[in-house]
């Protein structure tokens, strides 16, 4: 079991860089940001850029890996964003992990002018845009013609420092979406169903952590693909306590999940929490996740 933490793209960097610098001292094994033009309640407040935050965690951290949690096509090309993605991975000497999702139809749409596409678009959508950054980021020239997207001999050099290329852990809660992640990901993440009861949330989680299985089987997939659960996609804010924060962890494990990952506490609104709980985690909790779990 592994455990990560998500630090908001809210802070101005005299902020921000001490968090990113405690999340590897505090010995958490993935940091990552949401890659949003602007994000649910959080709208009108301060926001910045996913890749040159990460760019800079990447430049004042040398052990924990860094991702995206997670970019969507909402305003995403898969050709400009490939170079981004190479650059990150080279300046974090291979810590990137790309995170990856079909977006909603909120702000990230609404904000260029773009109408929101119905689901299946959406999904369609996504699954061009993974294979297209696959392919971008594995081969050294594409040419692709798509519903979506296009490239015509779109370079790669010098590739990725993670060979054959970084690691994708791909958002999926529906079927179609989950074929997408077994095929393409190295990793899977849930956020489990949309519900205000707890223990309906942990059911619900069960039930498509099984449904992943039976997807891996159908596409075929043998490799190993680590399982991701957003522990605050919960009615319960993970990080309210220590205690809170072992029983979410523990009930992850038994389902079969590999990786955690929690939220830095903020002041006020969503998230809202002590950071010494964060603290707490870490000394007393993180150091033996292998042991108790």
């Amino acid at each position: 079991m592994r455990a990560g933490i998500v630090i908001l793209p809210e802070h101005r960097w005299w902020i921000a860089e001490p968090k990113w610098r405690a999340a590897e001292e505090y010995g958490f094994h993935h940091a990552w940001t949401y890659d949003h033009l602007g994000w649910r309640t959080l709208v009108d407040g301060p926001w910045f850029g996913a890749v040159p935050t990460l760019t800079a965690a990447a430049l004042v951290t040398s052990r924990i890996r860094l991702g995206t949690f997670v970019a969507s096509p909402n305003f995403r090309h898969p050709v400009p964003f490939a170079r981004e993605l190479l650059t990150i991975d080279d300046v974090s000497d291979g810590r990137f992990t790309l995170g990856v999702g079909a977006g909603g139809a909120g702000y990230d749409t609404t904000v260029t002018g773009a109408k929101p596409l119905l689901p299946g678009d959406r999904t369609a959508r996504f699954g061009e845009f993974v294979e297209l950054l696959d392919q971008l980021l594995f081969q050294d020239r594409t040419t692709w013609n798509g519903r979506f997207y296009s490239a015509e001999e779109a370079r790669s050099a010098p590739g990725c420092v993670q060979r054959p290329r970084l690691p994708f852990v791909v958002a999926a809660n529906g079927p179609k979406a989950m074929a997408i992640a077994a095929r393409y990901g190295q990793g899977w993440v849930t956020t489990g169903p949309e519900t205000e009861d707890h223990e309906t949330w942990w059911r619900g989680v069960a039930e498509m952590s099984e449904r992943f299985t039976e997807t891996l089987a159908t596409q075929g997939r043998t490799s190993r693909v680590n399982r991701y659960l957003n522990l605050d996609s919960a009615p319960v804010y993970s990080l309210s306590s220590v205690e809170c924060f072992v029983d979410a962890v523990g009930r992850a494990a038994e389902l079969g999940f590999t990786d955690v990952v929690a939220h830095w506490p903020r002041h006020d609104g969503v998230y809202a929490g002590s950071e010494q709980v964060v603290e707490n985690v870490a000394a007393d909790v993180l150091p033996t996740l292998d042991r108790h779990l």
